[in-house]
C-alpha cells in the first residue's frame, strides 16, 4: 500500500484508468548550457593553493595561468610537489602543461593544447647553410 502511493508520486501518474506508458518524453532544449573557455589566473603562494588549480582544471573548461614566484621563493621542494601533482590531474584529464619564463607555468584541459616555439639552434643547420650558399 505505501509502496504503490510511493510509486504513483514518482511515477507520475494517478494510476487510475491511465494507459501504462513505456516512453519517456525528454525536452532537450532545457538540458543546453552555454559552455565558454575561462582563463583563469592562479598565485601559488603555498603548497594548498594547488586544490584551487585542481579543481579548476577537472571542472573541464578552465584554462589555468599560474604564478609560481613566491612559492619559488618560499620553497623549491614544495614548488616541486605542487608542479607534480598539476601534471598528474592534467595528464589524467588528457591535458597539456608547460612552463613559460621561470615563473610561469599553462595548464589546459584535453580541448586545449600549448605549442612550445622550438628553441634556436647555435650553430647552423645544413639546410641554412645550403639556403646561405645559394645567395
Amino acid at each position: 500500500m505505501v509502496f504503490e502511493k510511493i510509486k504513483k508520486v514518482f511515477s507520475g501518474r494517478s494510476g487510475q484508468g491511465e494507459a501504462d506508458s513505456d516512453y519517456l518524453e525528454i525536452d532537450l532544449s532545457q538540458g543546453k548550457q552555454e559552455t565558454k573557455v575561462n582563463v583563469r589566473l592562479f598565485a601559488l603562494t603555498t603548497y594548498d593553493d594547488v586544490n584551487k588549480v585542481l579543481d579548476a582544471l577537472r571542472e573541464g573548461f578552465t584554462i589555468a595561468v599560474i604564478d609560481t614566484k613566491v612559492l619559488r621563493q618560499k620553497d623549491t621542494i614544495e614548488l616541486k610537489r605542487a608542479i607534480s601533482k598539476i601534471k598528474k590531474t592534467t595528464d589524467a584529464i588528457e591535458g597539456s602543461i608547460v612552463g613559460f619564463r621561470e615563473n610561469i607555468v599553462i595548464a589546459t584541459p584535453a580541448f586545449a593544447k600549448v605549442e612550445k616555439e622550438p628553441e634556436p639552434v647555435q650553430g647552423k643547420t645544413k639546410t641554412q647553410e645550403k639556403l646561405d650558399s645559394l645567395f
